[in-house]
């Protein structure tokens, strides 16, 4: 059904909105954890919001390469935050985005046969390391909670009044409200919080009248990628488990838009993933995945066409050019952030223990696993100078928590399940009966 510009026009805003809040949080708690500048966030969180742009289009204009060809809208991983981060504070910016660009071209690589690497994903799997992303973003959350790490008001009650004050306005709205308010919780919970924030004199808009009207992005903004071998691991860890979820929001589509998919849909749908990863890291923003709150939003209102997202990934582009609409999401306080982080991160950790629900728990293996990589996840997290004393080429698998606990999450999986399923079954010997 062909839609009206103006409607048009006002589905693709409606998408926006759906995923505005998380697209432009990844990067101001990312680049506020890595020390950035109000200037280099500001860069951060235009780019960011421009490429979301690029990367949905790259799945909704379908070709013989990439593009699984739904309305797919992808935008930054939470998935990403906890480990960019870690790969932040010990390793440099540059660090980041090398490790982001060969994760892309894993991805890549890959997508043909990532179908038959899915078996090492089961839900244990997923379940696991989601969940200790999940934990391990936490803390990032309660500092924000205090007003920012190294902040002179650190754990001040207005600062505590202003995150909890947020996080109760995104719980009244989950909890009265229905539909599309109630998909956009997390974007109104921050704008009353700031609001009330800015008559408690915490809103300082001097970065929003040094920004300028527009700009043109720049690749390598923030220096030449550096190579790391543990980042590099991390963050293809991260990709693959953003292909596991992806997948199950491809079908969710399909099933919505009515198109049987085929391995071949799925392998584009993968490529376009890793050419948007890519562009990320070329381009100094994060991985992309898809957003499922927009799956939500196609489902709520029966929209399934494609030229919405087109329209919406445009307008997208738009808004990432100028530079003042990305220096106004840098006013908000660390506080408020910390509030909507309780929820957002919490989500990461519920969706974890969700994957987790699927595992059967009557197997001891399966407790064995969940047990074993959460433990060493969190305990790498929790004493990160754990490993020291290893050599370098065993420590670079266990200085990230993430890492050491998907690892661990995998590789007991294999030994527990996988290779149990390929053991052959013994043959019964049928025991003669004695007269």
């Amino acid at each position: 059904m062909k839609q009206h510009p103006l409607k048009l026009t006002s589905l693709g805003i409606q998408h926006v909105l759906a995923m505005y809040a998380g697209a432009v949080i990844v990067p101001l708690i990312i680049g506020g954890a890595i020390g950035l500048t109000v200037e280099q966030l500001t860069y951060l969180v235009s780019i960011d919001i421009f490429m979301c742009g690029i990367a949905t289009l790259l799945q909704v204009m379908s070709n013989r390469f990439f593009g699984i060809g739904l309305p797919v809208v992808l935008g930054c991983t939470f998935t990403a935050v906890a480990p960019i981060i870690s790969i932040g504070n010990q390793h440099g910016i540059s660090a980041i985005y090398g490790a982001i660009i060969v994760s892309g071209l894993f991805v890549i690589i890959v997508a043909k046969s990532f179908g038959k690497l899915v078996k090492f994903f089961p839900p244990v799997v997923t379940g696991c390391v989601v969940t200790i992303i999940g934990i391990t973003l936490i803390p990032v959350a309660m500092n924000n909670v205090a007003g920012g790490q190294g902040s002179p008001d650190f754990g001040s009650l207005s600062n505590i009044g202003l995150a909890f004050g947020t996080l109760l306005i995104i719980i009244l709205i989950n909890r009265f409200f229905n539909g599309f308010i109630r998909s956009i919780s997390i974007l109104l919970g921050i704008v009353m919080g700031t609001l009330a924030a800015y008559f408690m004199g915490k809103v300082d808009f001097t970065a929003v009248g040094e920004a300028s009207w527009f700009h043109m992005i720049q690749p390598f903004y923030f220096g030449t990628p550096t190579f790391e071998l543990s980042s590099i691991i991390t963050m293809i860890l991260v990709a693959l488990v953003g292909l596991v979820e992806a997948t199950g929001v491809y079908f969710a589509l399909g099933d919505i838009c009515e198109k049987e998919l085929k391995e071949k849909d799925l392998a584009k749908g993968y490529r376009a993933e890793g050419m948007a990863i890519i562009l990320g890291g070329l381009f100094n923003s994060f991985p992309y995945t898809t957003f499922s709150q927009n799956v939500g939003l196609i489902q709520l209102t029966g929209v399934k066409e494609k030229r919405v997202i087109i329209v919406m990934s445009f307008m997208l582009m738009g808004l990432g050019l100028l530079p003042k609409i990305g220096a106004l999401t840098t006013v908000i306080p660390a506080a408020v952030l910390g509030g909507a982080m309780i929820a957002m991160f919490g989500m990461v950790l519920a969706n974890g223990i969700k994957m987790l629900s699927k595992v059967d728990f009557s197997s001891q293996e399966n407790l064995l696993i969940i047990a074993c990589s959460v433990g060493l996840g969190m305990g790498v997290t929790a004493v990160p100078g754990l490993f020291a004393q290893m050599p370098d080429s065993i420590r670079i698998l266990t200085e990230n928590g993430i890492v050491a606990g998907s690892l661990t999450a995998i590789i007991m999986n294999i030994v527990f399940n996988e290779l149990k399923k390929e053991k052959p079954a013994p043959m019964m010997v049928k025991e003669k009966s004695i007269s």
